[in-house]
């Protein structure tokens, strides 16, 4: 039977071995309660670093698409309040036109007043019209200019292919839609809301009541056609404020995972720390008494 001879030099290194590997533990314990992580370094624990690798990547996510769904809440609303001012203006239009198809109490000067004043509106309107968000027209489909309409009132916009537009991604798989094209909300060249009312304005000029009459029946569908317009983007944009809580509900429940597997139990971790400098020191002081060097070691 053979026996294994344990020298001094073997017992000092086991014990430093032992010692090390205490202090490494006390050190990754400590390390935990500085960071308040549990991992901070993909080799201390690799299947939980990949998922919270996964994590972090969804939060990102969700994130983009919550700042997405921000920019389509803000060019929704930004035409919807346009929509809102040309319905104002057209009601005003449309007053005009009442009052012109009034002959006992026009003349010749009050009609050319009211035409005056149609004329105007129809200029704010093509400004109106050309508002931006931006720097990009809202009603200029996917063009790259900065104006949808012309000064004469002509959609100088570019229109989209079918199905596509101006869209936000605000979730997974989901786009919404956020641009509405001049024709769709004022109507094509040569039946336009700016042809109307220069008809309207010819109309009171000429003291025509029939012509006044077809502009009172014009402007009635084209606020009718505004409106619509308004309550598709409302529609629109109840999509997206639901995107934008989802996201933000997502979000947060993806956060508190990534907590549960990165961040340390604080608790835990000043016990284990508490036991870990106990068994240290118990380990110095048997070590210190077991390990006492004699003459012979010296000698050596």
């Amino acid at each position: 039977m053979a026996i294994s001879r344990m020298t001094q030099k073997m017992m000092s290194d086991r014990a430093l071995l032992g010692m090390q590997a205490g202090l490494d533990r006390l050190s990754k314990v400590q390390e935990q309660l500085t960071t308040g992580r549990v991992i901070n370094r993909p080799s201390d624990d690799p299947t939980a670093t990949t998922s919270a690798m996964r994590i972090r990547g969804s939060v990102a996510a969700q994130k983009q698409y919550a700042r997405n769904a921000n920019d389509a809440l803000a060019w929704l609303n930004q035409t919807d309040a346009t929509l809102a001012s040309m319905t104002d203006q057209v009601r005003r239009a449309k007053d005009i036109a009442l009052q012109g198809a009034n002959d006992g109490a026009m003349g010749p000067e009050a009609r050319e007043a009211l035409a005056t004043e149609v004329d105007q509106i129809r200029k704010g309107l093509i400004a109106t019209a050309n508002g931006t968000y931006l720097g990009r027209p809202l009603f200029g489909g996917v063009t790259g200019g900065s104006a949808a309409y012309a000064a004469d009132g002509t959609w100088i916009g570019v229109p989209a292919a079918a199905g596509q537009g101006v869209t936000r991604t605000v979730g997974e798989g989901v786009q919404i839609r956020v641009d509405v094209e001049g024709p769709t909300a004022l109507g094509p060249d040569g039946d336009s809301l700016f042809d109307h009312l220069d008809a309207l304005a010819t109309a009171l000029r000429s003291g025509s009541s029939a012509g006044m009459a077809t502009a009172i029946g014009k402007l009635g569908s084209d606020s009718a056609r505004i409106t619509d317009v308004q309550s598709s983007v409302g529609a629109r944009t109840n999509r997206v404020e639901q995107a934008q809580t989802a996201a933000g509900d997502a979000q947060l429940s993806l956060t508190n995972s990534l907590s549960e597997i990165e961040n340390a139990d604080i608790a835990k971790a000043t016990v284990d720390l508490q036991l870990q400098e106990v068994a240290y020191q118990a380990a110095l002081s048997a070590t210190a008494r077991v390990m006492q060097p004699s003459l012979l070691d010296f000698l050596r």
